[in-house]
């Protein structure tokens, strides 16, 4: 019946991937690649099976999860234009504490209590029907009650280390998303990507706090993560005034070549942070925050930090979403403004406006005692647009562009504060101006701009260079503000590091 079972599950388990994948990952027929495939999928069934001793409870279970990995992976695709990864399982729980940032709805809405109630009685009934196939003898029983979780927990300690883990470093040396998927099925991906993750983590270091004077008492460098901000003129939309006085004023200025679309702000915030292209960071590159991030040395804040200056991040929203407060403070930022220091703050839609966050930014700054490094991230305009979030205005793309106006406003306000800074202080100053990533509405599709976003960067102060166009990624823009928060800072050339 075990056996039974289990064939039936690994059946229709390959026809939903053959199904999905039909005319653009046909199902592999090296007997070793599908040899790997049929594994995932009774690993899959063997963990249900762990919880109810029933053969046919964890066969479906498998096809079960199987169809729902495919279903969802397929959904984000067309969303964000990528398969479902094994760091998307770590982002879960914060899907019921920030409903609002997802397309879904809370567990307590009938549309979400209703199903998840009826699947619980479904599993409570078949437990009823189906019997446990447990040997009969009691202490054989709990002998392999104990034994099969124990196999396989042996088997995820051995994935990270010993012959099992040069075995999936053989078959998975680097992430190929696609080409992995299509050769040995999502499943089999997301478990020997989390395997080799593991096993390749690198353990959390602090970076060293030795200061060396800056010679810039009077230094401010601000660097600003627009939330889902590209030029609206890309998307059909009006002209943003902000956008040609970064033209006009911009020591650079350009698209902007960012690893997600759509989703994944960590990604984008974490390359600029560090200046480290995706590809150094290996099976870390899906979540780079879930790695630990911290452990570099040359991140923008401890550099900061390391030739003087003080570190500010500016984020209103909950510390503990992507863990970013703790990762942040491990990347060098001495002081954190975040969620509840802006309780009073006005909302426009969900979300702390940008011309509130703005002008907390300029309230930083002016309250400086010594050179200051602030790094900002705005919230105002974090989809989903959806209707109802705004008083009269349900088209998702319109509610874009009304977010996005009020973005364009804050760095104006911006530019005319550090402006103000300038005249009246004889401060110099950076202004880094950068979207994390396009934003995921019908008419912005991957492969929108190659993923592309635009950013400026903008000095006061001084000689003001002939503004330039360098397209840059995300990570050569980090390394570029390297120059700004260093002792030998000296204005950057118009070519790509």
């Amino acid at each position: 019946m075990i056996l039974t079972a289990l064939v039936t599950a690994l059946a229709l388990s390959l026809a939903i991937e053959a199904f999905d994948g039909r005319g653009v990952r046909p199902i592999g027929r090296r007997p070793g690649d599908l040899a790997v495939r049929l594994s995932a999928y009774a690993l899959v069934a063997a963990f249900w099976f762990v919880f109810s001793w029933r053969p046919w409870l964890a066969g479906f279970s498998c096809v079960l999860t199987v169809a729902i990995l495919t279903v969802v992976s397929r959904l984000k695709r067309g969303v964000i234009g990528e398969p479902l990864v094994f760091s998307d399982f770590a982002l879960l729980r914060q899907v019921p504490r920030h409903p609002e940032l997802y397309y879904t709805r809370p567990l307590t809405d009938p549309r979400m209590a209703g199903p998840i109630l009826a699947s619980v009685l479904g599993v409570v009934l078949w437990y009823w029907v189906e019997p446990a196939a447990l040997p009969h003898e009691p202490s054989v029983a709990v002998l392999a009650v104990i034994a099969l979780p124990l196999t396989l927990w042996t088997l995820a300690r051995m994935a990270g280390q010993g012959v099992l883990s040069r075995w999936l470093a053989a078959r998975f040396p680097a992430p190929a998303l696609e080409a992995d998927i299509a050769r040995y099925g999502l499943p089999a991906t997301i478990l020997a990507y989390a395997a080799r993750w593991l096993s390749l983590r690198a353990p959390v270091e602090q970076a060293p706090r030795a200061i060396v004077p800056s010679g810039a008492p009077d230094r401010v460098v601000v660097v600003v993560q627009l939330e889902s901000f590209v030029d609206p003129v890309r998307l059909g939309g009006p002209a943003l005034p902000v956008m040609a006085a970064l033209r006009a004023r911009a020591t650079r200025y350009g698209r902007l070549r960012v690893p997600a679309h759509g989703a994944y702000t960590m990604r984008t915030e974490h390359a600029v942070l560090t200046g480290r292209d995706a590809e150094d960071l290996g099976f870390g590159r899906f979540d780079p925050y879930l790695t630990g991030g911290g452990a570099e040395p040359t991140s923008l804040a401890g550099l900061a930090r390391r030739s003087g200056y003080a570190t500010l991040f500016v984020h209103p929203f909950h510390r503990d979403f992507f863990n970013r407060a703790a990762v942040v403070t491990r990347l060098g930022f001495d002081r954190l403004v975040m969620e509840e220091d802006f309780a009073d703050a006005p909302r426009v839609g969900p979300y702390v406006g940008d011309i509130a966050l703005a002008e907390r930014v300029l309230v930083e700054i002016r309250a400086r005692t010594g050179p200051l490094f602030l790094f900002c991230v705005t919230m105002e305009n974090h989809g989903p647009w959806k209707p109802g979030r705004l008083p009269g205005l349900d088209d998702p793309h319109a509610q874009y562009l009304h977010h996005l106006a009020h973005t364009g406003e804050a760095v104006d306000r911006l530019i005319a504060g550090l402006d103000d800074r300038v005249a009246r202080e004889g401060i110099s100053a950076t202004l880094c101006v950068f979207g994390d990533h396009a934003p995921a509405l019908p008419n912005c599709r991957p492969g929108f701009g190659g993923t592309a976003t635009d950013y400026a960067v903008l000095h006061f102060g001084g000689v003001q260079p002939v503004p330039a166009r360098v397209d840059l990624t995300a990570d050569a823009l980090g390394r570029l503000l390297r120059a700004e928060v260093t002792p030998d800072r000296g204005r950057p050339s118009p070519t790509v590091p």
